[in-house]
């Protein structure tokens, strides 16, 4: 069931590609125990409603603040009663994305028959080798990034083509994750591709395995990374969280011909045990459900460092998913002090679980050699 709010638009904080940022006015009669009363924060992604301005009556779903979870501490615009957006103009496409519920959307997939790439993805089966960098939370892509990029500069190389291919596990739409948005406002990202219900990307695609085809071939992609939107969904089980696909999204890009590169969740600041050190999200992921092999990357420093203890325990228990004992080739990368400039001088917040680079150091390196092994695969 969903919980529905009316309020008013108080004023607009800031705007981002694809959504505005509004605080809102509640009308009086809205319950004041759950925590929404007064005035609070919402959300409005324009492609759906428009953008609302000052003074505007909004209609609101604010489940998540009822129930305490997350999405990032917004209530969410569902319409402008007052200012409908008008329909979208006749054109092709009829991917529908978020299907069957209240918000779905019409868009055009790269993927379709009415797509001009259609012909290009006709039978295209083969990534040609391209690194494929898997990760679980979404917090790994901008450190994936950086390390890309740093290593492609260390080796006098021209800056990679990276696409990101965004899929359906946490949010849907892409203009939620302003890691994105500061990314590609940054130049370095060069394509965002939303798949399965994910959507809002440059390009749209109906499966993760049409997404990668299409970082390579449609947009000449050098690497692509795979991981859902913002908002891991976990339940403290051994299977039940949304980065279980990141063993499919290894999967996927074996079979098409791409080299796998697993990014593994660390953490050397978690308060919870299932999650430091080697977190059992990756355990589970690459372990169990990845039947294909990968380049599963450990960071690796010298000896008096301040993470050695934790690349030491992280480590030892990644080599369980590696040959001799698993099916994937352990990979040691330095994590050293100019990778983790590198992290540093990206033009947003890094953040992961509530803590940031200073707070959890290891979370983003181990994210970031990832990215540097997948340059030494191109260079190779």
């Amino acid at each position: 069931m969903i919980s529905w709010r009316s309020a008013t638009v108080v004023s607009v904080v800031r705007t981002w590609a694809g959504a505005v940022e509004v605080d809102v006015q509640l009308e009086p009669d809205s319950p004041a125990e759950d925590g929404t009363a007064g005035t609070v924060r919402a959300l409005a992604y324009t492609d759906l409603t428009g953008a609302p301005d000052a003074g505007e009556r909004v209609l609101l779903n604010v489940t998540a603040q009822v129930r305490g979870l997350g999405t990032g501490g917004y209530a969410l615009v569902v319409a402008r009663p007052d200012a409908l957006a008008p329909d979208a103009p006749p054109g092709p496409g009829h991917l529908v994305k978020a299907r069957y519920t209240p918000l779905q959307s019409m868009v055009l997939g790269v993927d379709e028959q009415e797509s001009p790439d259609h012909e290009t993805l006709q039978d295209a089966d083969d990534l040609t080798g391209m690194p494929v960098v898997v990760a679980d939370l979404h917090s790994a892509l901008p450190a994936v990034v950086a390390g890309v990029r740093h290593r492609a500069a260390a080796l006098g190389l021209a800056p990679p083509r990276i696409a990101y291919v965004m899929t359906d596990g946490g949010a849907l739409p892409v203009a939620f994750s302003r890691t994105v948005a500061a990314l590609r406002e940054g130049g370095l990202l060069d394509v965002c591709i939303s798949v399965g219900q994910a959507y809002g990307g440059d390009l749209e695609a109906v499966t993760v395995h049409t997404g990668l085809l299409a970082a390579r071939h449609v947009r000449g992609a050098d690497v692509a990374v795979v991981i859902q939107g913002p908002g891991n969904l976990g339940t403290g089980t051994r299977w039940g969280f949304s980065g279980v696909a990141a063993g499919e999204a290894v999967n996927a890009a074996a079979t098409l011909g791409g080299r796998p590169v697993a990014a593994l969740r660390v953490s050397g600041a978690d308060p919870r045990p299932r999650h430091r050190g080697l977190s059992h999200h990756s355990a589970t992921a690459y372990g169990r459900v990845a039947l294909a092999p990968a380049d599963v990357v450990v960071p690796a420093g010298r000896a008096g460092s301040g993470l050695h203890d934790l690349w030491a325990q992280v480590r030892a228990e990644a080599s369980d998913l590696c040959d001799p004992h698993g099916r994937h080739r352990l990979v040691e990368v330095a994590a050293d002090q100019e990778l983790a400039d590198a992290l540093r001088a990206l033009p947003l917040r890094l953040s992961t679980m509530g803590r940031d680079l200073d707070e959890d150091p290891g979370a983003f390196l181990a994210s970031a050699v990832a990215g540097v092994h997948a340059v030494d695969l191109l260079a190779r």
